[in-house]
């Protein structure tokens, strides 16, 4: 009895201390940069508007962007860092954000960021129904308000998102507008589909993750998220990021496989992407031993156009965390995480010749993936990297790099073959000069 007694009386001194620990730390919780509070309308381009109050960048000028809205529960870091929301203003659908703040830029062993996608927000705006000022998690370093402040985005609370998806819903996706204080409403709201985004964040020039890794993966920079690479380069391949518009086919490196990365508006402004693709399809399923290739999200839109599918525009997207997909090659269902606003066709009419229906959303029908029947190409709509999000498919990742590594061990075996039968004199790997090349050559 008595230690029962001392050991619940060091508990309660305990929780006491943790109490005076946590009301310490939030009383020294840094202030926000636009500690006043704007009032602040949201309309849409169908009519209807929204009074909110500003707790990010006090714009002095409206900003317009199309309006999406996300489902997740949480990952607002990793959401508005995604390149693929560019151009756009996200309606989070769950009540409470910011409650957790938001983490240092930190980068990993790769020289990713560990809990971004990329290094800036892209979205244009946020709108949310309550927002935390006091924030509490050990990894935070500032709150959402001033996250968004710092980068220049403006972000509305106290608005009814449930009633502004349900809106969307109904009527299909529109175009939206911030307006906070005194700023003028613009005379044409900004469509960020009418425009090339994905040229807009892609890389300019090469860049080389886990240099040294067993094999070489050209990764097509759309909109890349630091966590794909992540995928890739932490299973052990040495990662090419590409930018959108690069033919591989020309590329002087040898890559063992192509893949092909998510990223934002519409696919129809790629077309280079497309040629570029098409020409590699032709190539390969040429070839005796294919190069594997795999797409997401835009990947998957890209891959499909280049092999001849038609794309076309969802009503409102599927955006969030717990996207139900069914894998029509065994009838399994996985939930995936989603942010996409485009779809391939695939009724019967629209199938291409030697390809398939990988994957189907459960809820709208539409496409998640297509898969060459006898070629090693693939891709999903989804995003199996998640972050945030459900790994359930993560696996593909896996599949993917078997795939390729199987390849590349065909492909070095009849590369093995086509030298002892130019070569038969020289042993497979001995270093020969030129010089000698050419004897055996002109002896042969």
């Amino acid at each position: 009895m008595i230690q029962s007694a001392q050991l619940l009386k060091s508990t309660v001194q305990l929780k006491n201390a943790s109490t005076s620990i946590c009301r310490r730390f939030i009383s020294q919780l840094p202030k926000s940069l636009n500690n006043e509070k704007l009032p602040a309308t949201f309309r849409l381009k169908t009519g209807q508007t929204f009074k909110a109050t500003s707790f990010g960048a006090p714009l002095k000028e409206s900003i317009s962007g199309e309006v999406v809205f996300t489902t997740s529960l949480v990952g607002y870091p990793e959401s508005m860092s995604d390149p693929s929301y560019r151009g756009q203003i996200l309606v989070f659908t769950q009540p409470l954000i910011g409650n957790y703040g938001v983490p240092a830029m930190d980068k990993d062993e790769f020289g990713l960021f560990k809990h971004f996608e990329s290094d800036k927000i892209h979205v244009k705006g946020i709108i949310v129904t309550d927002y935390a000022k006091k924030y509490s998690h050990w990894n935070a370093v500032e709150s959402l308000g001033e996250w968004c402040a710092r980068n220049n985005v403006p972000a509305l609370s106290g608005v009814d998102t449930r009633a502004i998806v349900t809106l969307l819903r109904e009527q299909g996706s529109t175009l939206g507008e911030i307006i906070i204080g005194d700023a003028k409403p613009a005379k044409e709201l900004e469509d960020p589909n009418k425009r090339n985004l994905v040229a807009e964040v892609s890389v300019k020039s090469k860049k080389i993750y886990n240099k040294g890794g067993d094999v070489k993966i050209a990764l097509i920079d759309c909109g890349a998220k630091q966590n794909i690479i992540r995928c890739l380069a932490k299973r052990g391949a040495e990662v090419h990021l590409v930018p959108w518009n690069h033919d591989v086919t020309k590329d002087s490196t040898h890559y063992d496989g192509i893949f092909i990365s998510n990223g934002p508006g519409n696919p129809s402004y790629c077309e280079e992407t497309i040629m570029n693709l098409r020409k590699l399809l032709i190539r390969e399923s040429s070839k005796p031993v294919p190069t594997p290739i795999f797409g997401i999200c835009m990947g998957n839109l890209l891959l499909g156009a280049a092999a001849g599918f038609e794309t076309y525009k969802l009503p409102y997207g599927n955006r969030g965390h717990n996207q139900p997909a069914i894998n029509l090659l065994t009838n399994q269902c996985v939930i995936t995480s989603q942010n996409h606003g485009f779809a391939i066709k695939d009724g019967e009419k629209d199938m291409v010749e030697g390809w398939e229906k990988y994957f189907v959303n459960a809820n709208d029908g539409s496409n998640e993936g297509i898969r060459h029947k006898t070629l090693p190409f693939a891709s999903v709509q989804y995003h199996p990297e998640a972050k945030a999000g459900p790994q359930d498919t993560e696996y593909l990742f896996e599949e993917y790099l078997d795939t390729v590594r199987e390849s590349k061990k065909e492909y070095l075996r009849q590369k093995s073959k086509v030298s002892k039968k130019i070569y038969p004199q020289i042993q497979v790997g001995a270093e020969v000069n030129i010089s000698n090349q050419k004897q055996i050559s002109e002896s042969a």
